[in-house]
């Protein structure tokens, strides 16, 4: 069966006194990142993996929950049969009905055949049903159906068949509000969260936006065939310093949109999207923030990570995705002292 790991190497690295490049991480699946609510993630997973239970993943939008539903199933009993996602959002009520669970010829309109659902192509696999929330009450109690009794009944038909299917279910919204107002089955939550993945936001996690940044850009220069290039430090304190809203797909887009406008090599701030400057200002200072230059956006944001960091320039490096002979010579640039300590 396969296994499961990750590394804590940032942390390593801190601990054994070594100089190591923070950027230097390893990823499973896909999920990238060391901070403290990751590396919690990376042992739920690893945990929960080689059992047949039902997964909850709660999250904001774009944290990744896709992503670690498809590190439990490969590290699953199950990881050689199918995995099969399903956007509950994107299908009205009636046709998500008929691809969860199939329809018989004839049972509406356009039934020309019999249908397999999506839980009978996923049997003996794994069924990601991703904004599980969005579901209607008659999808729910359908659902409910085959995860307690473990058989499905085809829209239309009248015979019930087993399946073996492991279903890891995610959500941006707060279930348990949801059975509060009436609108989810309080029976449905419960056999949906037997165990619950809590995804952090990338903003409470900014020691990894480095480590995401780079390998997005890796990513994208090695599918576009482009030369290697980097980000400068002045751009990378613009992303750190972004509260991100849409989590790690937005960091990504981000990225690719500097590594496509990019005139050389390094990635300039003026490569990322505009909002980036603004919004690192908006953060950095009261009165007229809009107002501040780039060098000031940057400047402030050294000094909050030094502060955060407790003036220990080998943390602060680690928060920043940079190597600490660089932010000795941007805290020489940018003019931050040892007397802003007070």
């Amino acid at each position: 069966m396969p296994q499961f790991r990750y590394t804590e190497t940032a942390r390593e690295a801190s601990d054994s006194g070594n100089d190591q490049d923070p950027r230097e991480s390893r990823w499973i699946h896909g999920i990238v990142g060391t901070a403290q609510g990751m590396l919690d993630v990376y042992r739920m997973v690893a945990r929960v993996a080689p059992t047949t239970s039902t997964v909850l993943i709660q999250g904001e939008t774009g944290t990744g929950k896709e992503l670690v539903a498809r590190a439990i199933h490969a590290a699953s009993r199950r990881s050689h049969q199918a995995f099969v996602p399903v956007d509950c959002s994107a299908l009205a009520e009636s046709l998500l009905e008929s691809e969860l669970f199939g329809h018989v010829k004839g049972a509406f309109t356009g039934a020309v055949s019999d249908k397999r659902g999506f839980f009978e192509v996923a049997d003996g696999g794994t069924c990601f049903l991703d904004e599980i929330g969005e579901i209607s009450p008659c999808v729910q109690a359908k659902l409910l159906r085959v995860l307690q009794e473990r058989e499905v009944r085809r829209v239309g038909g009248t015979d019930s068949f087993k399946v073996d299917v492991r279903v890891i279910a995610a959500t941006n919204k707060d279930l348990g509000a949801l059975v509060a107002d009436g609108r989810f089955r309080e029976d449905l939550f419960y056999r949906l969260s037997v165990v619950s993945v809590l995804l952090p936001p990338l903003r409470e996690r900014r020691g990894d936006i480095p480590i995401l940044a780079t390998h997005f850009l890796e990513s994208y220069v090695a599918a576009n065939d482009q030369s290697p290039c980097r980000i400068s430090p002045e751009a990378m304190a613009l992303l750190v310093a972004y509260d991100w809203p849409g989590n790690v797909r937005e960091l990504q887009h981000a990225v690719e949109h500097a590594a496509a406008l990019a005139s050389n090599p390094v990635l300039l701030p003026e490569d990322l999207p505009p909002k980036l400057v603004g919004a690192g200002g908006q953060r950095g200072a009261a009165g007229s923030p809009m107002s501040l230059s780039l060098k000031e956006v940057v400047r402030g944001h050294l000094s909050r990570v030094l502060k955060e960091a407790r003036w220990n320039k080998k943390l602060a490096a680690q928060l920043l995705g940079i190597h600490r002979r660089t932010l000795y010579r941007l805290t020489k640039r940018y003019g931050i002292s040892v007397a802003e300590r007070e």
